[in-house]
């Protein structure tokens, strides 16, 4: 019956060891996913023309040729991190293996979810989250779980920090962050059914980092009025100019009042498996958990997130219900088990080709140079014209002198307009009330070249 079905009613893969049909349509998607990326310089790094359409399913299925026609429009109007001038966000070019994982984790179309359902993933996920928090200085009860981004990562981490110190349903129960943490705990906060007033903001000295005095004057204020303090979160690389929190201080703080230290690593935390001297890396072991996002920097596919915990019980404790649908064996753990997320894809397997392709010495090669070209450019922009906001890592804001908040947007606004134009795509956040341009040096594809030209465009 197999051989009397067209080319349209094959489905799905064979299990009769001939799939010359997808590997037809794996060879095809395969070439126009390369000719766009390879026509990246022409095109630029957004498109112009707002010409794609969001066709809809109907009563019969479309042909391979509407399809494939799809595919293209929607590839051409789409962001592009090949693009040298590509600067604007965390996102850089996608590493090539990591591409390759991603593909091999769909076909597999394994489930995390447990044991059973992923056997070599489970155990391949488990190994890399004990090597990466080992790497980092975290002990033999260590490991973690891979996330769909930083924000559940953070979340998770959070929750458990909760649970771990009993207050789960305590409405009194609040988080200290830094005034210029992610605003991803804005969100966390709001699932975990806090109101915003938990969530305590710590002020910033002149480099962005969290004050440590205003930190202690916190912590005696939570005392006075009866709150119960779940977490700390030092942030390691923040997001508007890669500023790192004081680490060493804040974890001895959480020593001396047993309180739960969380670090946003989503940044910066990558910068920990290498040798770059990087003030507060060498104390990130003295934290209970770690957020780790590789997809921001070394081109891991999205999405590629890691909660790192110094002792695996706590997420046991805190996500564990059984699985009673689930046939367990007693030695593993179910991944499901131990995060918010049940059923996950094998997103592992592109974090670990990628990372095995790299090698330690090609990740250090990759973080050195985007802070080469972060160094470059704060080199030669004008200290005359712009005031410059920039941290340890791989981000500058700037903005030009004496600009009033209220102009500041209608400048921002004008250059990010002229320099798309000119194949340059800048962020523009808005931070302390004005809004700045944004340069996110990670893209390994721009060069001394381009930087000298955006210092050129950004000087007229």
């Amino acid at each position: 019956m197999a051989e009397d079905l067209n080319n349209k009613d094959i489905y799905f893969p064979s299990y009769l060891g001939t799939n010359d049909k997808l590997i037809t349509l794996l060879n095809r998607a395969s070439q126009t996913l390369c000719e766009w990326l390879s026509k990246a310089e022409e095109n630029g790094p957004l498109p112009f023309d707002g010409s794609f359409k969001c066709i809809m399913p109907t009563e019969d299925g479309n042909s391979e040729e509407d399809l494939f026609s799809e595919i293209e429009s929607l590839l051409n109007n789409s962001f592009n991190p090949v693009h040298p001038g590509s600067l604007a966000h965390l996102d850089p070019p996608p590493l090539i293996f990591s591409i390759l994982g991603d593909l091999i984790a769909a076909g597999l179309n394994n489930n995390l979810l447990a044991y059973e359902l992923s056997p070599s993933v489970t155990l391949l996920e488990e190994s890399l989250c004990k090597w990466f928090a080992k790497t980092i200085g975290f002990n033999e009860f260590s490991g973690g779980i891979v996330a769909s981004g930083g924000t559940l990562s953070n979340l998770n981490a959070l929750i458990a920090a909760r649970n771990n110190a009993g207050l789960g349903k305590n409405p009194n129960s609040v988080l200290l962050v830094s005034e210029d943490a992610h605003s991803s705990f804005v969100k966390c906060i709001r699932v975990m059914g806090l109101d915003i007033k938990n969530l305590v903001r710590i002020k910033t000295d002149s480099q962005g980092r969290m004050d440590i005095n205003d930190l202690r004057k916190s912590l005696n204020k939570c005392s006075i009025e009866n709150k119960k303090i779940f977490a700390i979160v030092a942030t390691l690389g923040t997001t508007v100019r890669g500023s790192i929190d004081p680490i060493k201080e804040i974890s001895e703080i959480c020593k001396q009042r047993n309180i739960w230290l969380h670090i946003d690593g989503s940044i910066g935390g990558i910068f920990a498996l290498t040798s770059i001297p990087i003030e507060g890396l060498n104390n990130i072991k003295m934290a209970n958990s770690i957020t780790i996002n590789p997809q921001k920097i070394i081109g891991i596919t999205k999405t590629s997130s890691l909660l790192l915990v110094s002792n695996m019980s706590t997420l046991e404790n805190t996500f564990n219900t059984g699985l009673p649908y689930i046939s367990s064996k007693e030695d593993i753990i179910n991944r499901g088990e131990i995060g918010i997320q049940g059923s996950r894809p094998a997103e592992v397997i592109k974090l670990w080709l990628g990372l095995r392709f790299l090698g330690l010495n090609g990740i250090e090669n990759i973080l050195k140079s985007s802070i080469k070209r972060k160094d470059y450019f704060i080199k030669n922009i004008s200290k005359n014209k712009f005031d410059i906001y920039s941290g340890p890592l791989h981000i500058v804001s700037f903005l030009p002198k004496k600009l009033e908040p209220k102009d500041s947007d209608a400048w921002t606004q004008t250059k990010v307009n002229e320099l798309i134009n000119n194949n340059f795509m800048l962020s523009r956040p808005k931070f302390k009330g004005k809004y700045f341009l944004r340069v996110v040096m990670g893209n390994y594809n721009t060069k001394e070249s381009h930087i000298k030209e955006l210092l050129r465009l950004l000087d007229t």
